[in-house]
């Protein structure tokens, strides 16, 4: 279930930056806080983690698919909408098929204690004199403030040209995939994914072999599978960039359309790095797939398996340390044939240590013994996978653990394509002695299942909480899409006490809404 690539009109940049004298936000603004606390994703310096929820498939000014931001402040704090049509926003607006906020990151990028945000445009036209480079991508960066987001520092626009990594070429998808935090040197980082970016080797385009583009601090570099040790090598349809995932000390690129040995095409691989720069550029560790390099991990590779479609990284602290030095990396392998069960899918946890060397710590699918459910053609088990250490500050053990799994093909009840989420402890010996599926009406997760709904489809972790979006629900009650936030401590109860619901027309959020929740 891939993005549906739509196009879009023509953005005026030459390649530079466009800072915009800050963004007016619509909606209510924050009360003003004398400064940031510096807390998770918290935009208005308040200390409470905020939530931003997008539906890039929204109607804006009545032109379909330009996408929409929503901002919701934690304790009642308000709720406000960001667009291409928001005021500061630079030389951009809203045009049919942009998907502003395909892709979400955030850390603080300028110290001042309140989260920022990255939004990526990958459907985003470029170009000047009336020209359109299609599908070239951009970026925004929106600062935080103690009065709300878009409320201080002037917003930052980047095409790829201007943010010193490459050039604006048609079809790149700058800004598909996004990844931000913290390195472990205390510079905020961010990776910026373009899987349709062509790759010249030996005087040849490959195109669609991929991209990311890596900022630490000041120091930006482009990278590709034929950069110095990066594993493979740059072939067309790789896809590199296409996922992204990471902690302070690591990050992990998946590259889904990566053909493996002569044949298995789009069997897919994943590049695992530090952040550790050299010549600017952080160090490729180890590369991972069904065969090779990643000999040793569950399955064989074959073509459309796409393994590296989805990943999520969590922090791992080994007994013999007294900090986290390793990470869990989750990887979703959607394509995946379980038996003769075609796209049935899998999951598989592997463990990553600071040498790179890796371990298999658990190979999932529905036919694992004692593991819930059975595989099912076009499951598509690990289309999404989020994966969270509820407590970094002690040895990581299996109570401190746990796996979401998206199937948004899984069948409910009989209705076709509903979809569940599929939650494990991955470091218990017996994957299937304490997992649990859950499903809209279960009593954990609210709401009715329907045909095609593919709950499972939009996954994110948190340390205490799960969010869970169904932004193609069909149930006439959520039909612009809905989010759920779950406590991972109710998950293992059978009541839906701490689970919050956010949709449009509800709890301060205007109606407008088309795919709410595909991202966050």
């Amino acid at each position: 279930m891939k993005l549906k690539f739509g196009m879009s009109g023509i953005a005026a940049m030459a390649g530079v930056l466009v800072a915009a004298a800050g963004v007016s936000v619509a909606g209510a603004a924050p009360a003003a806080a004398a400064t940031c606390a510096g807390v998770g994703s918290d935009y208005n310096g308040d200390g409470l983690v905020d939530n931003v929820v997008t539906d890039p498939q929204a109607t804006v000014n009545g032109v379909q698919e330009a996408g929409l931001v929503r901002v919701i402040y934690a304790g009642d704090a308000g709720v406000a909408e960001i667009s291409q049509a928001t005021p500061g926003m630079g030389a951009v607006v809203p045009e049919r098929g942009d998907r502003f906020g395909s892709a979400i990151a955030w850390t603080d990028f300028n110290g001042d204690g309140c989260t920022d945000l990255a939004v990526g445009t990958p459907n985003e036209d470029t170009g000047t004199d009336g020209t359109a480079i299609k599908d070239a991508g951009i970026l925004h960066i929106i600062y935080g403030s103690p009065s709300g987001l878009g409320a201080g520092p002037a917003t930052l626009l980047y095409g790829q040209a201007s943010f010193g990594s490459g050039t604006n070429e048609a079809g790149d998808l700058f800004g598909y995939a996004l990844q931000a935090g913290t390195a472990d040197s205390g510079k905020p980082f961010l990776v910026v994914g373009a899987p349709g970016e062509g790759v010249f080797v030996d005087g040849v385009n490959k195109a669609n072999a991929g991209a990311i583009t890596y900022m630490q601090g000041d120091t930006r570099g482009l990278i590709t599978q034929d950069s110095p040790g990066v594993p493979g090598i740059a072939e067309a349809g790789d896809q590199f960039g296409a996922a992204l995932a990471g902690t302070n000390r690591y990050f992990a690129v998946g590259e889904p359309g990566e053909t493996i040995g002569a044949d298995a095409v789009a069997a897919g691989g994943v590049a695992v790095f530090n952040h550790t720069l050299a010549d600017g550029l952080p160090t490729p560790l180890v590369g991972l797939d069904q065969a090779g390099e990643g000999e040793g991990l569950a399955g064989i590779a074959e073509t459309g398996d796409r393994f590296g479609t989805a990943l999520s990284m969590t922090n791992y602290r080994p007994a013999s340390e007294t900090y986290n030095t390793d990470a869990l990396l989750a990887i979703g392998t959607p394509g995946e044939a379980v038996g003769s069960v075609q796209a049935a899918g899998c999951a598989v946890v592997v463990r990553i240590e600071p040498s790179g060397k890796f371990t298999q710590v658990k190979a999932l699918d529905a036919a694992v013994a004692n593991v819930e459910g059975d595989p099912a053609a076009g499951d598509s088990f690990g289309q999404r996978v989020a994966i969270t250490n509820t407590n970094t500050e002690i040895v990581t053990t299996t109570s401190t653990t746990r796996l979401a799994v998206g199937i948004p093909g899984r069948d409910v009840d009989g209705v076709a394509d509903a979809g569940v989420v599929h939650i494990f402890k991955p470091l218990d010996s017996d994957a299937g002695s304490s997992d649990k599926i859950i499903k809209r009406g279960s009593g954990v997760l609210p709401g009715t299942p329907h045909a095609r709904d593919f709950t499972g489809i939009a996954l994110r972790s948190g340390t205490t909480l799960l969010y869970i979006g169904v932004p193609y629900s069909k149930d006439p009650a959520t039909s612009k899409g809905v989010l759920y936030t779950m406590p991972w401590t109710d998950i293992d109860g059978t009541t839906n006490v701490g689970t919050k619901t956010f949709q449009p027309g509800a709890g301060g959020l205007s109606d407008i809404g088309t795919a709410f929740a595909t991202v966050g």
